[in-house]
Formats: C-alpha cells, structure tokens, sequence
C-alpha cells in the first residue's frame, strides 16, 4: 500500500496534469475564437464548428481549473467564516466545506455523466462529432472537483508546493 508521501505525489501529479489540461483547452479556445472571427469578419463565412467546440473547451479549462483550485483550497472556501471562528469550530467548518465540494464534485460527474452517456447518439448541430462530447468537461471536472475535495478531505489543509 502507498504511502502518505506516494499518494501526496500522486495527486500532485495529477494535478499539474490536470492544470495543463485546463491552460491547453484555454490556449486552444483563444485559437478556435480567433479563427471565429476572422471566418466571419474578414472572410464572411463563419465556420459551424467553432461554437460547439468553444464551448466543450470552455467548460474543460474552467472545470479542471475549478478541480485544481479546489485542491487548493481556493474555491468552494469560506475564509472569512472559517478564520473568524474560535479554533474548535474551524475543523467542523473546513470538513463541512469540503463535504460540500465533494457532493457538488459528485453531482457533476454524475449528471454530467449521464448527460454526456444520454446525448451520446445524437450529431452535434455544426461540428461532426456526437453530442454528448459537449458534457465532457462537467463529468470529467465534476469527478476531479470531487477526488481533490476527498483528499483535502482525508489529507486536511493544503501544503505549499513549490511551482
């Protein structure tokens, strides 16, 4: 069985990938938009495959940079209460923030999931690929909200980590 230290390396593995994922579908979206625009301004016809895609990159890079910052403690955080609370309530308050982004996490996937499973024979309206691929982002990032809220969790309060 892993270690404490395995398993902390492991997620903060997952988590640069995740990051990466999340700044390359960014990345990618400014270029889809771009190309947007110049189709339909400078070229006067617009490619119907740009929205769709923007939208399924969209959701990839705030969901998985959502995850990451939930495994930071960033969102789905109540600072404010939680310092301004004596000492005893602070542990309640953080293991109830994290339970909440767990049930939200898992709601995500799991909705998101069926969303993307249920849609999944039907064409995407302007791009060649089925629809259900519009649901990725929320299942996948849902599901990763909820694995690094588990952790924090589980392992408590964050360390820092040198970038």
């Amino acid at each position: 069985m892993a270690g404490p230290n395995a398993l902390t390396g492991a997620f903060s593995a997952l988590a640069k990938l995740t990051m990466a994922i999340a700044a390359a579908s960014l990345c990618v979206l400014v270029l889809v938009l771009a190309w947007q625009v110049i189709g339909r301004y400078a070229l006067n016809d617009s490619p119907g495959w740009t929205e769709p895609v923007a939208l399924i990159l969209m959701s990839i890079s705030a969901l998985f940079g959502a995850a990451v910052a939930v495994r930071m403690e960033t969102h789905f955080n109540f600072p404010t209460l939680v310092e301004g609370a004596p000492a005893p309530v602070r542990g309640a308050l953080k293991a109830l923030s994290r339970l909440i982004a767990v049930g939200a996490g898992a709601a995500l996937a799991f909705y998101g999931g069926f969303l993307m499973l249920d849609s999944w024979d039907v064409p995407m309206a302007g791009a060649p690929a089925p629809e259900g691929l519009s649901y990725i982002g929320v299942c996948l990032g849902g599901a990763l909200i909820a694995l690094f809220a588990l952790e924090r969790l589980i392992s408590g309060d964050p360390v820092k980590e040198d970038a």
